[in-house]
């Protein structure tokens, strides 16, 4: 009788684990059938992927070769808009053990393309929260950490001559505690950092910011350092009709939100620059003689001592305005050409204290 029983739940058991083995093995499938379904089926979107792996010991999947292309409404034509090898999609354990039931997202060498006509600021906007949806149906956890690695961002046009296609490469990006899962008692307690590779130079951002705030609150420093402006000749033969012959571009930028107020700058300085040179020998005389007018007016703004051309712009104001200082933006140039060169790096001038400063201006800076 106790035989015939243990062979009843022996059986019973073997059933069970035979079950779960079937629904292991069909799993993958059945959510690869799914997200192809859904990225076939997205509003002005068409999208595939190629595989799913499934890692239940640590509660996680991974897509395989994802592309996401747009859709034009009228002809139907489909534009390159995402590409990623891989995303791993999983819970963050380090949150959970501090009792959050979060996740995180890693990219493994994605690409992002804006394409001309398609890269204005409101469509930008569209895409990247249409991108934001995208994922949180593919993640039912809120992400508390995201991390792209061998990341690229394009900007292309195919309507100029030359064919413009400009990118940052080799991205890192690693955001952390989206979600105040930590550090909550700190005033910004999310963080981003960035880096990229620029033309020859970099790219670094630092951003602390409070993810859950009802406004925008954050802290960001930018530059970029060392880019060869020769390697972007086709981005200013398309758009500016002329080529440079020589000089490096930087660009420096901090800026801070709080309470509905901003306040920051953006200093770009070009270093060495030269437009004429042996390659414009073959130009006709109105192309020579407009890029002799450019460079000319490049030494009259250049200071003596650095060579470089270089402004500091401020920028301030209440989110629904913005307000560039451009009379100080003039006075910035004439101060660099002929009595002292800006310092090739970020001010510290800017902190989250800073959006409070613009509280106190009349006119336009008062925030409604």
């Amino acid at each position: 009788m106790k035989n015939r029983k243990w062979k009843k739940q022996y059986s019973i058991v073997a059933g069970i684990i035979l079950l779960l083995v079937i629904i292991r093995l069909l799993l993958p499938t059945i959510v690869l059938r799914y997200a192809n379904r859904t990225l076939a089926n997205l509003n002005g979107y068409y999208g595939h992927v190629s595989d799913i792996d499934i890692a239940l010991y640590r509660g996680a999947y991974q897509l395989d070769r994802l592309y996401l292309n747009k859709v034009d409404s009228t002809s139907g034509e489909q534009i390159k808009f995402f590409v990623v090898n891989r995303i791993d999609l999983s819970v963050d354990w380090r949150s959970l053990l501090k009792g959050a039931l979060v996740g995180e997202l890693a990219f493994e060498a994605p690409e992002l393309i804006f394409t001309k006509d398609k890269a204005e600021v409101d469509a930008v906007a569209k895409d990247t929260t249409d991108f934001r949806q995208l994922l949180k149906d593919f993640m039912p956890l809120r992400v508390n950490r995201f991390e792209v690695r061998n990341g690229r961002i394009r900007y292309t046009d195919s309507t100029t001559s030359p064919l413009v296609d400009i990118a940052l490469e080799n991205a890192h990006i690693i955001a952390e505690n989206l979600k105040n899962t930590s550090r909550e008692d700190e005033k910004l307690p999310s963080t981003i950092r960035a880096s990229a590779q620029a033309y020859g130079g970099s790219l670094n951002l630092d951003l602390k910011m409070d993810a859950l705030a009802d406004q925008a609150t954050f802290d960001l420093t930018a530059e970029i350092e060392g880019a060869n402006l020769p390697d972007l000749n086709d981005f200013f033969i398309a758009y500016g009709k002329f080529d440079v012959s020589k000089g490096t571009f930087g660009l420096y930028s901090e800026f801070a939100a709080n309470n509905g107020k901003y306040k920051g700058y953006v200093k770009p300085i070009i270093t060495d620059l030269e437009v004429v040179g042996l390659e414009d020998r073959d130009d006709n005389f109105f192309q020579r003689a407009k890029e002799a007018v450019i460079g000319v007016v490049g030494q009259l703004l250049e200071n003596p001592k650095a060579e470089q051309v270089a402004t500091r712009i401020p920028i301030e104001g209440s989110f629904g305005e913005t307000n560039i200082l451009v009379w100080e933006a003039i006075w910035q140039v004439l101060r660099n050409a002929f009595i002292e060169a800006l310092m090739p790096s970020v001010d510290h001038q800017i902190d989250i204290r800073s959006p409070e400063e613009v509280a106190g201006r009349s006119g336009i800076f008062e925030a409604k």
